[in-house]
């Protein structure tokens, strides 16, 4: 672990300065990072009345998917949270208008069969920042500072009181006050200049007791294209999700699990086409070197192309291994200096395949047909703005999501309960290479595809939380291990997480607090009535109007539910009954334990006799009263009825008696 305490030092001597500068431009919101999840930040808390200021480096606001990414990395085709479900329907609206409901690239855009994994929305980088650009110009309450990084933070004891942005080129500083700070980069700069304990690297395997944690060697297994059986419940039907093409083996014998310091490969997504109109063969780059390559793949090089964008394009990049070591934790020079080689291996190799004599002459034949898009990236001659920094610092938060938090628990048949959730994850834990070391048989040492034994987790509220500050949320860089960090580190998953800091910070400034302050149960009963999921369910998703919805989603995150179905129009059995009026007594009481609950909820027998409303209601009563609460007389009654009660309609009662 790593503190980065010689920016905690230098607060007290450059403090009195700042705070006496005239000129401090304050806010209620400072979001640090135009990523999508930091746009989504910063949207939702202008929609919620917020005066926002959103601070990005580069003059593009978007991250990945201004930069190339090209595809929604994401397994659930369901709505989870109603910013990346603008996103997705603006998407498919642009393609639609611009080119018609029939049209090739309408079609190339909209998610496909789901037995295909690789059929998920589809979008052109520029398509994607256009849309990321409407999103927060359409909101008068965001004000957008391009070209700027933090470069120092004044902090009082667990407050942040201002941060100094320094222009990426020659100019003045600016300073900035505001009540909450969200630190939204790639790289979580924010954090680590007010202090906050984080990790670059990965965990040893016995400090967290993860299976495939640190030094680790495993070989990749592929389905036939077009087909996709991981994990196997998505092909029985078991699990709302597509099935992935992908897994790794067990590990060999050599994968020590030692921890250390790399962080998995990064790279360039260069946006690809045939089409000779719009094409541009790249210059061999100035430090070309074909023995890299050479060396790079043995012979064995790869071909371009494979995936297909709307507009005959395509999403085409290669790792080049073990070069990125010194970015997560380095100043923006040395970060320069590692974007420059991986722009030089991606350039250099489009040359190669074009141009060696190494290559076979029908695979230089079939890579001349492809060059860089003309109009992509136009004012970066044709190159991706951002490099793919898949993996940089992670903080050390009041929690710590592991990969035993994205597998599924003892005791029940779903991923561990987390009480105070904000957010899903979905995709399934995975790591690029750290290096080029192999073993006989292996792939690139720290590979990883966990898609068998993945499955949708909830995101603790805790791990967006610095354990020593209160006003500063990190939903990028949160707190996650390296492991676990391969189902967050999506930008679905990201702008999910992002939109729910947004409504947390939302929610502390108009209450006069501090996100580290707010109570919990409160935030997550105003994301699931506002439609941010918190809980997946494989049988509803949030675009449901029904009732229930809310109440279901939030007792998800107490246990009331040991697996992925809801199930609400049901009756409701006397034993789940027992199961969920006792915990609604406990949790009345404030004696929360939502994983002893899923647990006594799993032992609860499927084949009970279905209970009555009137026999749920004193349960229910029975219960309070155990804890010397009493059902307030105003709550809603749901009637003296001997008819089955349905679960939903149980969720519904239990939600508003805890309100």
């Amino acid at each position: 672990m790593t503190r980065n305490l010689a920016a905690v030092a230098t607060l007290l001597i450059i403090a009195q300065a700042i705070l006496a500068e005239p000129d401090i431009q304050s806010f209620d919101l400072v979001v640090v990072g135009g990523t999508p999840g930091g746009v989504a930040c910063a949207v939702r808390a202008a929609r919620e009345g917020v005066n926002v200021l959103l601070v990005n480096r580069s003059q593009h606001l978007g991250g990945m998917i201004s930069g190339g990414i090209g595809v929604a990395d994401t397994q659930y085709d369901g709505n989870r949270a109603p910013l990346w479900a603008e996103f997705e329907t603006r998407v498919l609206d642009y393609y639609r208008s611009k080119y018609g409901e029939d049209s090739p690239q309408y079609q190339a855009s909209r998610p496909g069969p789901r037995n295909i994994s690789g059929a998920r929305l589809r979008f052109e980088a520029f398509v994607g920042e256009r849309i990321i650009d409407a999103m927060v110009s359409g909101e008068k309450n965001i004000q957008v500072l391009k070209g700027y990084s933090p470069s120092a933070v004044v902090r009082a004891e667990r407050i942040i009181r201002s941060v100094i942005l320094t222009p990426a080129k020659p100019g003045a500083s600016v300073t900035v006050s505001g009540k909450v700070f969200v630190d939204a980069t790639y790289e979580g700069d924010l954090a680590a200049l007010a202090g906050v304990e984080y990790r670059i690297g990965r965990e040893d395997r016995n400090e967290y007791g993860e299976p495939h944690a640190g030094r680790i060697f495993t070989k990749r297994l592929d389905e036939p294209i077009g087909s996709a059986s991981h994990p196997i419940e998505a092909v029985k039907g078991g699990l709302n999700l597509r099935p992935f093409g992908s897994v790794t083996t067990d590990s060999f014998a050599s994968s020590t699990g030692e921890g250390d310091r790399k962080v998995q490969a990064y790279n360039y997504r260069l946006c690809m086409t045939q089409d000779p109109v719009n094409r541009r063969l790249p210059a061999k780059p100035p430090h070309y070197d074909r023995k890299r390559y050479i060396a790079h793949y043995g012979g064995k090089y790869p071909t371009i192309g494979g995936n297909h964008l709307p507009n005959g394009k395509e999403n085409w990049w290669q790792n080049p291994d073990g070069e990125n070591d010194d970015y997560p934790g380095g100043d923006w020079a040395t970060r320069g200096q590692v974007a420059e080689r991986h722009k030089e291996f991606a350039l250099g190799l489009v040359y190669f395949l074009q141009n060696d004599e190494a290559v076979p002459l029908a695979q230089r034949t079939r890579a001349t047909e492809w060059g860089l898009c003309k109009d992509e990236f136009t004012d970066n001659d044709n190159f991706p703005y951002e490099i793919y920094a898949r993996e940089t610092r992670r903080i050390v938060g009041r929690t710590v999501m592991t990969e035993l938090d994205g597998s599924l628990a003892r005791g029940y048949n779903r991923t561990p309960i987390q009480d105070d959730s904000i957010a899903t994850a979905e995709w399934f834990m995975d790591s690029h290479e750290v290096s080029k070391e192999a073993q006989v048989g292996s792939d690139p040492e720290g590979k990883l595809i966990l898609s068998e034994i993945t499955r949708p987790s909830q995101i603790p509220y805790r791990t967006l939380l610095p354990k020593d500050i209160d006003n500063l949320l990190v939903p990028i860089c949160l707190s996650a291990t390296h492991v676990a960090w391969g189902t967050i580190r999506l930008e679905p998953t990201w702008m999910h997480i992002g939109e729910a800091a947004g409504f947390a910070s939302a929610m502390a400034i108009h209450n006069g607090t501090e996100p580290g302050r707010l109570n919990v149960p409160v935030l997550q009963r105003e994301l699931v009535q506002r439609g941010v999921m918190i809980s997946f369910f494989n049988d509803f998703d949030m675009s449901s109007r029904e009732v229930w919805v809310p109440a279901v989603q939030f007792l998800a995150a107490k246990g009331f539910f040991a697996n992925y179905d809801a199930r609400p129009a049901e009756p409701l059995t006397e034993t789940v009954a027992r199961a969920w009026a006792r915990a609604a007594g406990e949790l009345a009481a404030g004696h929360e334990d939502a994983a002893a609950v899923a647990r006594a909820v799993s032992l609860a027998s499927a084949a009970a006799p279905p209970i009555s409303a009137k026999h749920f209601h004193e349960l229910l009563a029975n219960s309070f009263s155990y804890w010397n609460r009493a059902i307030p007389e105003n709550a809603v009654h749901p009637g003296d009825s001997e008819e089955p009660m349905t679960r939903g309609a149980a969720c519904s009662w239990i939600y508003n008696l805890l309100r």
